[in-house]
This record gives C-alpha cells, sequence and structure tokens, in this order.
C-alpha cells in the first residue's frame, strides 16, 4: 500500500472511530449490548451523524507539528506545545485531566520537557499512531518522536511505554507490513518494551489471539470486565488486541472495541488508526465518513492533512515544501460551542432513558 494510503488511513480510521466510538462513552459493556443488540454500529450522537473529540483532535494536531518540523524532534515539540495551548483557549468539551494539568502549566510558562505531569493516563498513546504512521521508517528518530510528544503531557513510564507500543506497532504495519502476521507482532511488541506490565499484558493477548479468543475474553483476562478504563496499560493492549482481531477492517475492528465499554472513544480511535492504516480508507465503512457532521475539521480537511504528510515523508530526508495545513481557530471555537451543547442533550437523553427503564 502506498504512503498516502497509510497515512491518510490512519488519520481518518481515527476519525471515526473517535466518533462511533463517542456516543458510548462511559457505559458498561452490559448496557451498551443491551442497546444496540446485533445491529451493526452507526453514527449516534445527532441521528445518524458523528463527531469527533479530542482524540482525532491531538492527532491531527501531531500532524501539524509534523509538518512543522519533520526532522527535529525538540522543534515538533514546540510547535506541539503551542497548539495544545491554543487547543486549550478553544474550551474543548473533552481534555484528560492529566493532560489538562500539563497544559495549564505550559500557559504559565513551563516548557515542553517540564510541563508534563505524573500520569499513567492515554493520552498520548491517542496521539502515537499517526507518529508511527509518519516516522516509523527510521526507529531511533520515531522513539525521539513520542518522548516528545508523551512527556509533555505525561512523565509516568508508563505512559510512554504505552505510546511507542502504539507507535511501533503503526510503524510495523506501514512500512513493514505488520498486519499480515498480528500475533508475531504482538510478540514483537512485548519484546520491545522494557516495561513488566506492558509485556505482560501483550504476550497475554498473543496467546488469546492464537487461540482464536474473542476481544471481550481477552479484556476479562485483563480485569476489564464492565469496560476498559483509560489506564494506559488497559487501553493499549486491549486496542492492540481489537485491532489484531481484524487487522485491515476499520469497522470490525472498530466494532470490536466500542462494543467493550468503558472509554469507548479512545479505545476505537487508536484501534481505527491502526486498521486504517493497514488498509486504507477502501477499510473504513463509506456511511462512517459520509456521517461525519465536522468542521473545519471535516474528511476532506482530514485527508488533505495526510496527503500533505504524505509528500513531507515520502521523500528522504523528509522536508515540508507546504508546511501545516491551515485550519480557522475561530471556526473551531464556534464548532466547540455547538459540540458542547451536542454533548450535553446527549447525555441529559442517556439520563432519562436510564430514569425511565
Amino acid at each position: 500500500m502506498e504512503l498516502r494510503d497509510a497515512i491518510v488511513g490512519c488519520l481518518l480510521g481515527g476519525a471515526v472511530g473517535d466518533a462511533i466510538g463517542l456516543p458510548w462513552e462511559g457505559l458498561s459493556r452490559g448496557r451498551i449490548a443491551a442497546a444496540l443488540g446485533a445491529a451493526p454500529l452507526q453514527h449516534a450522537l445527532i441521528g445518524a451523524r458523528g463527531m469527533i473529540s479530542d482524540d482525532t483532535e491531538h492527532a491531527c494536531m501531531t500532524g501539524q507539528a509534523l509538518l512543522a518540523a519533520p526532522g527535529d524532534s525538540r522543534a515538533f515539540a514546540r510547535s506541539l506545545a503551542w497548539r495544545l495551548r491554543g487547543w486549550l483557549l478553544g474550551m474543548p468539551v473533552s481534555v484528560g485531566w492529566g493532560t489538562l494539568r500539563a497544559l495549564v502549566r505550559l500557559w504559565l510558562g513551563w516548557s515542553p520537557e517540564r510541563s508534563g505531569v505524573d500520569s499513567a493516563g492515554n493520552g498520548p498513546a491517542m496521539r502515537a499512531a499517526i507518529l508511527g504512521a509518519c516516522v516509523g521508517a527510521d526507529p531511533v528518530r520515531l522513539e525521539a518522536f513520542v518522548i516528545r510528544s508523551t512527556r509533555m503531557t505525561h512523565t509516568d513510564p508508563r505512559a510512554l511505554a504505552g505510546a511507542l507500543a502504539i507507535a511501533r506497532a503503526a510503524a510495523a504495519i506501514v512500512y513493514r507490513g505488520g498486519a499480515g502476521d498480528p500475533a508475531a507482532l504482538l510478540a514483537e511488541l512485548a519484546r520491545s518494551t522494557d516495561d513488566a506490565e506492558l509485556a505482560k499484558a501483550l504476550a497475554l493477548a498473543q496467546a488469546h489471539l492464537q487461540r482464536g479468543d474473542p476481544a471481550e475474553a481477552f479484556a476479562c483476562a485483563l480485569g476489564q470486565v464492565k469496560g476498559v478504563s483509560g489506564y494506559v496499560h488497559h487501553t493499549v493492549p486491549v486496542a492492540l488486541y481489537c485491532w489484531a482481531s481484524a487487522p485491515r477492517d476499520v469497522g470490525a475492528a472498530v466494532e470490536l472495541a466500542v462494543r467493550l465499554g468503558g472509554d469507548t472513544d479512545t479505545v476505537a480511535a487508536i484501534v481505527g488508526g491502526l486498521a486504517g492504516a493497514a488498509g486504507g480508507t477502501p477499510a473504513i465503512p463509506p456511511t462512517w465518513l459520509s456521517g461525519m457532521q465536522e468542521a473545519p475539521r471535516s474528511v476532506a480537511w482530514i485527508t488533505e492533512l495526510g496527503e500533505r504528510l504524505a509528500r513531507c515523508f515520502g521523500q528522504s530526508p523528509a522536508r515540508s515544501d507546504e508546511g501545516p495545513l491551515a485550519i480557522s481557530w475561530p471556526r473551531l471555537f464556534l464548532r466547540n460551542l455547538k459540540f458542547a451543547a451536542i454533548v450535553l442533550a446527549h447525555g441529559f437523553a442517556r439520563l432519562l432513558r436510564v430514569r425511565g427503564a
């Protein structure tokens, strides 16, 4: 598959996973099963329409920062830090507690090297797939970029280990045909990490995958019985398992992730990004793309971002002749106000359904 298809697929796969998973965030596995039954997943935030959350926004900002500094991890971190500062001013509805504290520290004058907080959340992992898809041809440089991206918000070594696992998985998929043998890739990721807890979880994932166990069985073995938590060593192994169960099918892999419950948007966004990198845009259900109700980070805008990244990283050395893709910050602010109202209405409707049951 061409680099353009892999990078665009990674971004769009992550976006649709995020949008499909968002309406079910925080619900238990049982409640999601009762609500969906055997029906296939579709957008459910605004009727048959969907919107992205912070998972996609962070991936896109990471892509923009890569275009600003494709060959210098320090300059990349400075660019990403300013984008994250601006993103916070736009009053995003969804932001993790660890990420929020780190961004406040950035605004108070901490440098990107010192702004991170002690958290093992999954924020860095949701920025990692696009790094692997773009920088993954050079493992040493990839690690440098992932370290910069992670430590800007999260200093707990577990957050870095999880982000590296997702970035290395995306790199293997795009540059080494890793989707051809997902079990072997899980074993490789387990060997490549020095985090004992993550290595054990990935080895467990490999064993379950080789037996053909469903994703629910692996999640339960990991202790995620009602839903997947936002702890990085729960999010990352489960996301990798869902991807490995359907490595080139965004629809099937994302559905597995969402039906597990819990932090559905982030897990599904990571899964969608990996499956999209493996299968390109043809691996994404067309109705999921057409159902995206987004501006200015529309499907067309995200596609152009991916194409610009592919032109940049398709050269050796990587060079951005075009620079970051322009985006309207005033339109983003207005979009966030609309998004906040929709999310609040969705939450109230969910509450009313529970009380009426």
